[in-house]
């Protein structure tokens, strides 16, 4: 038991100067400097962080850590990343891995996998392809925290993209059960322009238009109206879909909106020709930074997520620069916080509560863990992170612990530092160390008990 204080805590009242008592969960949080009584003589350690800051640990709702079956990434270097970028939770995603987390055999595969390799706590989404929605009770039951689906080819021809009678399927199961849907929202609804030179960036972004996001977001904004089925839109990259997502939340549907740091943090970026670190899908699209992050301000987008989507470095195809031909994802689980901050004082806002709505307490709501962890408030799990909010420095890839070196965000200046990472009061994370070992837990939603 000890107590943290600092004159910046996030609280949900706002950011105050406050004391914090840790045991396992928040004990208590009292003002600054205050003496707390405790009945009797108590030696308490007290670590003064002056002004930096304290505030809940990130919940990454986006993370392929493909585990078990793949050397891509893996869940011990995932968390390891994750604790240095003071990410507290993570939610792996279901693809990516082999086999992919469509039944409960592959579910508990990938439990399995994860045992005494992590550093900071995770959850598991189930996955919706073509056949499997008569998987959706039992994966429900066994504690995923949301399912995932594509409306395009996922690129892994084990994880097909879900047909619309699949989706009707398997919506009023996971309405009853109270479990987000989770969807790549790309729909192969027109013909879109050939890329003829595979090096050319801006050939890329045209063969993936931004009508295929607007039909695939008016397809399910429809469903869940059906339904009533929570609907996640994963990484939105298109703010001309803002004003149809904004009437649906003004009506009342229960949708939710995800964008991911490199949509913003690289709206001033030329990407060269050839430079596939920049791959994704939907991709990074020129002028749309700036319609996302008034999306973030109005409340229409509510989460921001890393889709960290790391692959061994030949995959990217560096050598010949060909985007028909690399994997799309970034790895990014590291740089979350301080990417979306360096993005948020670029654009004159330094609010520390919005940081952590957008990159905890949200998150936390999304994925049914609401009740023990997202905020700094007695009796939630002490997953806290200390960072210093004015540290500028520079990203070097191969110093970061993702398994693959590869990321676009290599060499950019950043602001933001984690220094220390709490996960249910154990330190595993301190100036640039991982501590320890590895004891963390897979959680289940709340109403399932953690």
């Amino acid at each position: 038991m000890f107590f943290l204080q600092s004159r910046r805590v996030v609280t949900p009242e706002g950011v105050r100067p406050a004391k914090i008592l840790v045991n396992g969960t928040v004990m208590l949080v009292a003002n600054y400097g205050e003496t707390v009584n405790f009945g009797r003589p108590m030696e308490i350690e007290v670590h003064d962080l002056g002004d930096l800051v304290i505030s809940p640990g990130v919940i990454d709702a986006h993370v392929h850590v493909n585990d078990p079956g793949s050397d891509w990434e893996g869940f011990e270097s995932a968390t390891r990343a994750a604790a240095a970028g003071g990410v507290t939770t993570l939610v792996d995603m279901p693809l990516n891995s082999l086999p992919v987390t469509t039944t409960i055999a592959a579910l508990k595969a990938k439990q399995e996998a994860s045992r005494r390799k992590l550093w900071v706590d995770v959850g598991l989404y189930g996955g919706l392809v073509q056949g499997n929605a008569d998987q959706m009770q039992d994966l429900c039951d066994a504690g995923v925290l949301g399912v995932k689906c594509f409306l395009c080819h996922s690129g892994l021809d084990e994880f097909p993209n879900a047909l619309e009678a699949d989706l009707r399927q398997a919506m009023p199961i996971l309405a009853k059960a109270r479990i987000p849907l989770l969807v790549h929202a790309e729909l192969l609804s027109s013909p879109a322009p050939a890329v003829v030179d595979p090096r050319s960036f801006a050939q890329f972004v045209a063969s993936r238009p931004e009508k295929w996001e607007l039909d695939a977001i008016q397809l399910m904004l429809n469903l869940c109206r059906e339904t009533g089925c929570q609907v996640h839109i994963v990484h939105l990259a298109t703010g001309a879909a803002l004003p149809m997502l904004a009437a649906a939340k003004q009506e009342g549907l229960p949708i939710t909106v995800e964008t991911c740091p490199h949509y913003l943090f690289f709206e001033n970026t030329t990407v060269a020709d050839g430079d596939t670190r920049f791959k994704c899908a939907p991709p990074i699209r020129a002028g749309a930074a700036a319609q996302l992050w008034q999306g973030l301000l109005d409340g229409v987008i509510d989460t921001i997520g890393s889709d960290h989507s790391p692959c061994p470095p030949e995959m990217k195809h560096l050598d010949t620069g060909d985007f028909t031909q690399a994997w799309g994802g970034i790895a990014s689980l590291q740089l979350t916080l301080p990417a979306v901050w360096t993005f948020m004082r670029r654009h004159g806002c330094e609010d520390l509560s919005l940081v952590t709505k957008w990159l905890t307490t949200e998150p936390a709501k999304l994925v049914g863990i609401e009740v023990r962890k997202g905020q700094i408030t007695a009796g939630f799990d002490a997953d806290l992170i200390v960072w210093d909010p004015d540290a500028k420095w520079k990203v070097e890839a191969s110093e970061l612990l993702h398994r693959q070196p590869i990321t676009p965000y290599d060499g950019c200046e950043m602001t933001g530092k984690v220094v220390r990472t709490y996960v249910r009061g154990q330190q595993v994370f301190r100036d640039g160390h991982l501590l320890r070992q590895p004891f963390a837990k897979v959680l289940k939603p709340w109403w399932q008990g953690q």
